[in-house]
């Protein structure tokens, strides 16, 4: 079988992990970007073991970089999320985790000038090197603060992430104005509204920040708050009452038009459980007291309960625990605080310190920040078969 080739390049962020290209070097036709981005990862088997992904949600993802079209930008680029075991390509929402990639592929591949201040010529700068890239998915600036050596993006360093065992790099992420970008507005049902499904009635809060999320509380679907990260995978009737519940947010706010499209767009909504603080063990088998965080949380990615929690999602929270009124808010107990606040989350592999900054008006968010770390793992040719 004849193969071509296109330059690629593999970068963890935060604990997901991607291909990232530059769109000078892809086809122009949409059809011959799907078959790169379907073969590049392996969508057809569950495995992927005919391409880069590992099986996961959190490792079958594409980010496409191109000249910057805002003003103020350095890059645009957009996050594609690949199926597994099916030939997806879902461009609706974004990963929270890669942002702080795009900032590293921006520096490595010479698209941004490191200089050193007041100097013309180039002099790479040691430390920080602020790179904005405005997210296409969700038509937001990112400002992305990348740790710079030598020129390039570090890797090396003592910031400790969960999810991660090894330390790194911090890289420190800040979504600005997030609020809205797929639904136009950050509440686009109001801070709560209930839904019935198979006669059973739910309160649920749906938040636009960076991706949609619908959020339930553990004990209004039958999970014991104590038992929340206790190892749910093979319970196939709570994963088929969560998809119900994700379906019908989808056509109630408008992402899509009918039940059967909302099953066929599995990336957004997306949908969590949350709870107010308990103790837990992690699946790393690290102890956590309930003082230590101010929400616990588990989600469902492509079908499935994730990991950990996926970057977007740890945005999302984080925002929606400050906002009066929503179902994460009243878990976590938060006042109204127009101050920066780090919102503490715990998740099934540890807790996530996610930065938040109320409107002045309190109603809305100003920005959200999740810090990061990232490397650059391999860059050369893809093969794909013709």
């Amino acid at each position: 079988m004849s193969q071509f080739s296109v330059p690629c390049a593999v970068y963890r962020g935060g604990t997901s992990r991607g291909l990232f290209f530059s769109e000078t070097d892809l086809p122009k036709d949409k059809k011959g970007r799907q078959k790169i981005f379907l073969n590049g990862l392996d969508a057809y088997n569950l495995s992927q073991v005919n391409g880069l992904g590992s099986g996961t949600s959190h490792t079958s993802k594409v980010v496409v970089i191109k000249p910057p079209s805002v003003e103020g930008a350095h890059v645009d680029y957009t996050f594609y999320q690949i199926g597994i075991g099916e030939e997806v390509i879902d461009a609706n929402g974004t990963c929270g985790n890669l942002m702080a990639a795009v900032g590293a592929y921006a520096i490595d591949e010479g698209l941004v000038s490191i200089r050193s201040q007041g100097k013309e010529s180039f002099v790479p700068c040691e430390g920080y090197f602020t790179v904005t890239a405005f997210n296409t998915n969700i038509g937001k600036l990112i400002r992305l603060k990348v740790p710079t050596i030598n020129g390039k993006s570090k890797v090396n360093g003592t910031y400790e992430m969960s999810g991660m065992k090894l330390p790194g790099a911090k890289y420190v992420v800040d979504i600005l104005a997030p609020g809205g970008g797929k639904l136009g507005s950050t509440l686009p049902l109001g801070t709560t509204c209930e839904l019935i499904i198979k006669e059973k009635q739910f309160n649920v809060s749906v938040i636009d920040i960076v991706n949609p999320f619908v959020y339930l509380t553990a004990e209004s679907i039958g999970v014991d708050e104590k038992k929340l990260f206790t190892d749910l995978s093979d319970d196939n009737k709570l994963l088929d009452l969560l998809e119900l519940v994700r379906c019908e947010m989808s056509v109630q706010t408008g992402l899509t038009k009918s039940i059967t499209e909302a099953v066929d767009a599995p990336a957004i909504p997306k949908i969590a459980i949350v709870s107010a603080p308990e103790d837990y063990v992690t699946t790393s088998g690290t102890e956590i007291m309930k003082d230590e965080v101010d929400i616990i949380a588990k989600m469902v990615s492509m079908g499935k309960f994730h990991r950990t929690f996926a970057g977007s999602g740890l945005y999302n929270l984080a925002a929606a625990a400050l906002i009066p009124g929503t179902i994460p808010n009243n878990c976590s107990g938060f006042k109204a605080d127009i101050g920066e606040r780090v919102v503490r989350i715990g998740h099934p592999d540890g807790i996530a310190q996610v930065r938040v900054r109320l409107t002045a008006d309190g109603e809305d968010i100003e920005y959200v920040g999740l810090d990061r770390t990232a490397r650059r793992i391999i860059a050369g040719n893809l093969y794909i078969p013709e």
